[in-house]
């Protein structure tokens, strides 16, 4: 259809005020009240001609030799396990939306519909291979709104993939292609991490495929509310080895090859910080994706807050508390009608411990109520007013929005 002079015009005022598609294969967070500034692409040099402690065989890293260092050989045994991933998906068209407009719909006729209302958005990501029949792992922002993505292996194969489930709570998602006989990754143990460990990450950043990079943990344990996610139920680990737009969904490893996380997100106010699903997270969700087909999560129905002196006072006046300890983790709300208000708990306790196991952060609660299952009983011990007491709850399932 060919449109009018004044129908051109409008299309192309409104193409400079809200149109474009976007890139869906990274996920990049951003703080309110900020705007988005470009990640460029930070790596760390390793001093030439030195030994890397802990490194396999003490392999000497060097521009002259011949020696391949322990990152060579870690990337080489992960490296044709690591996919990319092409995902299309249709989404609303704004500029369609925009023409509702009673005063735009005037410059075209009323049974027109010279805009698509939908329109293709494209997106790249990773994955990593799980199993030699074809189990991908991947990040649910990767696969979002889509039932099919085309994988191409390192080995230069294309194949369909089918997006067995999608868990958005944990950004988790799997895939599985009709294959026999693939390389698979090796999982390893992120519960006993340390900042200053190394870290290597792999994936097809910006559609450049098996790009290698490698950093350091810098911290483990970093809340969702802390990365800027807060719908997730994850506890992160940061790197500051590069994670550029296309690496989401694929492995971060440890110094043995070893796959430790699965990264899943950058800050794009900031340079040097990535975060990674660990493992032992992504691997249950995972599992339970491929058996079941969808996740479950427990859930009390309580708001929580890292108490301190200064943070006491805020909460105080904010919740219309009496909270007289300095640290702790305080209750600052509770749902109505959920598992933490049948069991008796109330805006004001401060929780001491989860099923006998002392906690004095937020986060370690939370890893301890979704390290259970839906149903399980938890023993919460709380100081109300000065007084320790301990409240039976039975966790329900996180109800869907």
């Amino acid at each position: 259809m060919k449109l009018s002079l004044k129908q051109l015009a409008v299309y192309l005022f409104l193409l400079a005020i809200g149109g474009g598609a976007g890139l869906f294969g990274s996920h990049y967070l951003l703080p309110q009240n900020s705007s988005f500034q470009q990640l460029k692409n930070v790596t760390i040099a390793l001093p030439p001609e030195s030994v890397v402690p802990n490194s396999p065989n003490g392999a000497i890293v060097g521009n002259g030799g011949d020696n391949v260092n322990f990152i060579a050989t870690a990337v080489q045994k992960v490296g044709p396990a690591v996919v990319r991933i092409n995902a299309t998906r249709r989404v609303a068209n704004p500029i369609s939306d925009a023409l509702k407009n009673p005063l735009l719909r005037r410059f075209f006729g009323e049974d027109e519909q010279p805009i698509p209302q939908e329109r293709i958005e494209r997106g790249t990501g990773s994955g990593f291979i799980l199993s030699e029949d074809g189990q991908l792992l991947t990040n649910a922002h990767v696969v979002a709104d889509t039932d099919t993505v085309l994988v191409t292996l390192k080995d230069g194969r294309t194949l369909e993939g089918k997006v067995v489930g999608v868990d958005s709570m944990t950004d988790v998602a799997v895939v599985k292609i009709k294959a026999n006989h693939l390389p698979t990754v090796k999982l390893g143990n992120s519960k006993n991490l340390i900042p200053g460990q190394w870290a290597i990450a792999i994936g097809n950043p910006l559609g450049l495929d098996n790009t290698v990079t490698i950093g350091i943990i810098s911290a483990t344990d970093r809340t969702s509310t802390q990365v800027g996610v807060p719908d997730k139920r994850v506890s992160f680990i940061q790197t500051d080895a590069a994670i550029n737009p296309g690496n989401s969904g694929g492995p971060l490893l440890n110094a043995q090859g070893e796959v430790i996380g699965v990264n899943t997100a950058i800050r794009a106010d900031a340079q040097g910080l990535g975060f990674a699903i660990p493992i032992e997270t992504a691997a249950r969700i995972a599992n339970e994706l491929f058996t079941k087909g969808r996740v479950e999560h427990p859930f009390l129905g309580i708001e929580m807050a890292d108490l301190s002196p200064t943070r006491k006072q805020q909460i105080n006046q904010e919740n219309q508390l009496n909270i007289q300890q300095d640290v702790g983790v305080v209750i600052k709300g509770v749902t109505d009608d959920s598992p933490a208000k049948q069991g008796g708990l109330v805006a004001g306790d401060v929780i001491q411990k989860v099923n006998g196991q002392p906690v004095k952060t937020s986060a370690q609660v939370q890893k301890l109520v979704e390290s259970s299952k839906v149903g399980d009983i938890l023993a919460i011990e709380v100081n109300r007013s000065g007084k320790i007491q301990t409240f039976k709850v039975q966790s329900g399932t996180y109800p869907k929005k």
